[in-house]
């Protein structure tokens, strides 16, 4: 057993959420239980993981993409409504952190990418929140390719333009389409993100960049695993990923 907020100052501390100005709070967003028996993680905030996380018992829930975000109606509606009765029957402490987990260099979503896909060395900041450095050694897009699968578990979307094999890789999870730019003015080879828009094809073809979307979801996995993990090596309380497959 732990204490609530001694698990959440120390992910504050480990994350440093204070140095990110996000578009949504980091840290509690739902106040549950004080003390804190078993943890549950997944990437996004949804009636269905509550439920689950329910279910398995869990006082603390970890997500990387929380309840509330600029922009949202000050209303409690019917789907909030809902979302929130779940975590109150369950007593449910609701744990959010976003950019602060995607930039962390050791534990955020990007560096672990990295780490998967052999992005290794020469690493430094792109696009603010992203990272991008060089392979160990070149290697063709297809195996590139493939190790991006085998970490995300499912196909990417390709646009395989770029030089090939391919040296320098830019990664920026989740939503960073609108990045292909600036990663071909850089000189990567290949951009890995989330998510494609419709213009990115012709964008690749045009900058001469291969462009991997290997899904929103997907990419976001590794952050809330690794922070789970953290939490429970500093804690001794058990940790569980709930797995809600998402397309996207």
């Amino acid at each position: 057993m732990a204490s609530r907020d001694e698990i959440v100052g120390f992910a504050d501390d480990l994350l440093q959420s204070e140095q990110f100005s996000d578009y949504g709070p980091s840290g509690v967003q739902v106040v549950g239980a004080a003390e804190i028996t078993r943890i549950a993680c997944g990437v996004s905030s949804s009636r269905e993981l509550f439920a689950r996380t329910r279910e398995l018992g869990a006082e603390l829930l970890l997500v990387h993409h929380g309840l509330f975000w600029e922009g949202d109606p000050r209303v409690v509606d019917v789907k909030l409504r809902a979302r929130l009765e779940e975590l109150f029957a369950g007593d449910i402490n609701l744990v959010a952190y976003h950019l602060c987990l995607d930039a962390h260099p050791t534990i955020g979503n990007n560096a672990l990418l990295a780490d998967a896909i052999g992005v290794t060395a020469q690493r430094e900041p792109f696009a603010e929140f992203g990272l991008a450095g060089e392979l160990e050694s070149p290697c063709p897009a297809a195996e590139l390719v493939e190790r991006v699968t085998e970490s995300v578990g499912r196909e990417p979307l390709v646009f395989a333009t770029g030089a090939d094999p391919i040296a320098r890789v830019a990664i920026c999870t989740g939503s960073a389409a609108s990045e292909i730019e600036a990663a071909a003015a850089a000189g990567y080879d290949c951009l890995v993100t989330g998510e494609a828009r419709e213009p990115t094809m012709m964008a690749a073809h045009e900058l001469g960049i291969t462009f991997v979307a290997a899904g929103h979801y997907a990419t976001e996995t590794f952050g809330v695993k690794a922070l789970a993990q953290a939490i429970s090596e500093r804690f001794d309380v058990p940790w569980e990923f709930i797995e809600l497959e998402n397309p996207v």
